[in-house]
Parts: structure tokens; C-alpha cells; sequence
């Protein structure tokens, strides 16, 4: 078996110029529930161990400290409220309490509610957060503003909002955007050179099709994710775009507004099968994750694993432009062994 010959950072830097890495870089994702089974299970107290025995590459993310006004517990600094919801075999934090959920105007909004301000961010400590961390991924910044209207809103609101009130989203998205941007910038400011990837995201696909017309996200959301690609690449780091489901029809449109790195890449939903994919865009874009959470993972058996991450090194990873990971956390009712299947998998067969 070969030995890595690049360090995390190096690995990731070279896939993302389309050099040849050393091997495929392995990337972990999963609820906090999962990480303890699978850490338990392979007798590790760490994170750092879990990775080392399984070949992951650790990443890092850096954001300001909060210094603005106190918010009470169990809501952030936009108001929303969240609650531990179980789901059976483990616990998401969903969001229960949508400050803007009453109002019915930009003048209510105006009147009763006040966004965050970039005053309410300390970015000094932002170096001291990478400290000794040099050699792994960084990640920093970035933005995914219409699941934050869903927060301030409610999911059915906001989507309502979209025909019915077009004039108080754009409202929201403009002051939701206006701080992400700043904070991103602020980020590129104080460690200029050293962030990576960038995440700018929005869940804009189904199972079997767009959630929304490509009309609406020509207009909604394609004009402020390219704003901030513009700004990510301005700072020579990358964009990462996370999109779950059916998103193929868009995919060109991502790539125009100035996406690197498709993720999560489920290719089982309606037209996203990885050899048109890999075909049609591969010289374009990395593709990110591609390991099947519905079925596979869940529910398959290790030898079925064991030939998905193979057929996804051999379809995606061909050339190089490919990370392999999840296509979503790993979810508690996830066999252990699957999981170390995947990532033994990986790294037995992700050599160049």
C-alpha cells in the first residue's frame, strides 16, 4: 500500500488546480450521534483519531467571534429560535421560532426588527483559530441566505412569500446577503491568502426536479450567489456549492455564475447519473461526496459500499477533480462497518 505523500492542505490544493494529488481526499460528514457510534466502535476518544485510522482529511473553518447584543439561549443572533427534535435514532436542531413570521410588510419588518449589524463581529481572533493548522483545509465564509428567510419566516411561509410578497424577500435576501458578504470579506481581510473553499449554497433541487422555476432562480438567487463567487475568487480562494437533489438543469448556470465544486452530488435523483456528469462538466468542476446516504450507505450491504466508492473513483475521480465523502451527514442508523467500508474503500483504491 502506498503512504501519503501530501498533507491534507496540499491534497485539496492539487485536486482543486486539477494537479495530480497523491490519492483521492476522503472527507467526513455525519450527525453528532453517528460520530460517537463510530468512534466508540473503533475505540477512539478523538476526532483527530477517528480521521488518522480511517484516512480522512481533517478540515477547519474559521468564524468571528459574536460581540453584539446577548440573544437569549436556544436563539441566535438573527432571533431564530431552535429546539432538539428526535427523529427516532438520534436529534436534529430544528428551527421553531421565526421572528418575521407575523409581519406583512418591508414597514413592519422596518419598524419591529432589526438585522444583524457587521459591528456585532470580532474577526481579531481569527488567526488564533488556525493556529498550528497550517497544513489542513481551510474553509471560510460564504453564505446560504435563503435557508436563513426559511428561519425568519417558516419554510411555508417563505415560499409563499416568493408569489405573493417578491418585494419583501428581495428585502430580506438584500440585508441577509449585505452581512454574509461583509463577514466573508472580513474573513479574506484578516488572513489574506489562507482560506481555501468558500461555501455558497442553496438547496434549489428535488428528488426529481428543481424546487423552484429556473425563471425564479435566475432572478432570486443566481444575482447574489455571483456577487459572492466574485468576491470568493477575488481573494484566490474557491467556491464550493452545496445543492442537494435534481439540480442538472442549473448546473451550467452555477458553473457561469462561478462555481468550482459541486456538492453533494446525489446521483440517484433525476439527472444527475455521475457519467453525464463526469462527461459534460467534469472540465469544468470538482465534484464533492457522491457516496449514496439514502440507500447505499443506510441500507446496503459492505460489498455494495465497497463497489460505490470504487465505481465513484472510477467515474468521478477519472483525472483527478474528485473528493469522496457522504452526499449528506451519515445518519445514526448507518452500520459502523459500512462506514469504515466506505473509507477503507477509499483509500485502498483512490491512488494515482
Amino acid at each position: 500500500m502506498p503512504k501519503d505523500s501530501m498533507t491534507p492542505k496540499e491534497r485539496w490544493t492539487a485536486v482543486l488546480q486539477r494537479e495530480k494529488p497523491d490519492r483521492v481526499p476522503l472527507f467526513w460528514s455525519s450527525t453528532q450521534e453517528t460520530l460517537n457510534n463510530t468512534k466508540k466502535y473503533l475505540g477512539v476518544s478523538e476526532n483527530s483519531e477517528l480521521f488518522k485510522v480511517l484516512h480522512i482529511d481533517e478540515i477547519i473553518s474559521v468564524f468571528p467571534d459574536y460581540i453584539g447584543p446577548e440573544f437569549p439561549e436556544g436563539t441566535d443572533f438573527f432571533g431564530c429560535g431552535f429546539k432538539e427534535v428526535s427523529y427516532g435514532t438520534g436529534v436534529y436542531t430544528e428551527c421553531v421560532y421565526h421572528p418575521l413570521a407575523q409581519f406583512e410588510s418591508i414597514e413592519e419588518i422596518k419598524k419591529n426588527y432589526k438585522f444583524p449589524s457587521i459591528d456585532w463581529f470580532d474577526f481579531s481572533g481569527i488567526k488564533k483559530q488556525i493556529c498550528g493548522k497550517e497544513h489542513l483545509p481551510l474553509y471560510g465564509g460564504g453564505m446560504e441566505i435563503f435557508l436563513r428567510y426559511r428561519q425568519l419566516r417558516g419554510f411555508e411561509r417563505a415560499m409563499i412569500d416568493i408569489i405573493e410578497k417578491p418585494e419583501m424577500v428581495e428585502y430580506c435576501l438584500d440585508n441577509i446577503f449585505h452581512l454574509y458578504y461583509r463577514i466573508t470579506e472580513g474573513i479574506y481581510e484578516e488572513i489574506p491568502g489562507k482560506v481555501l473553499l468558500t461555501m455558497v449554497a442553496e438547496d434549489l433541487g428535488s428528488q426529481e426536479s428543481l424546487l423552484f422555476s429556473p425563471e425564479c432562480i435566475g432572478k432570486l438567487f443566481l444575482p447574489r450567489m455571483r456577487k459572492m463567487m466574485k468576491l470568493v475568487h477575488e481573494n484566490n480562494a474557491r467556491v464550493i456549492t452545496h445543492s442537494d437533489g435534481a439540480i442538472r438543469d442549473i448546473i451550467l448556470d452555477l458553473i457561469d455564475c462561478g462555481m468550482d465544486v459541486l456538492n453533494p452530488v446525489q446521483w440517484r435523483c433525476k439527472g444527475m447519473e455521475r457519467g453525464s456528469l463526469k462527461r459534460d462538466f467534469g472540465d469544468k468542476i470538482c465534484f464533492h461526496g457522491a457516496m449514496d446516504n439514502q440507500y447505499t450507505m443506510p441500507f446496503g450491504s459492505v460489498d455494495d459500499v465497497k463497489k460505490e466508492v470504487m465505481d465513484n473513483i472510477r467515474i468521478l475521480g477519472d483525472g483527478g477533480g474528485f473528493f469522496l465523502g457522504p452526499c449528506h451527514n451519515l445518519q445514526a442508523i448507518t452500520p459502523v462497518e459500512n462506514i469504515i467500508a466506505m473509507y477503507e474503500t477509499g483509500y485502498e483504491y483512490g491512488w494515482y
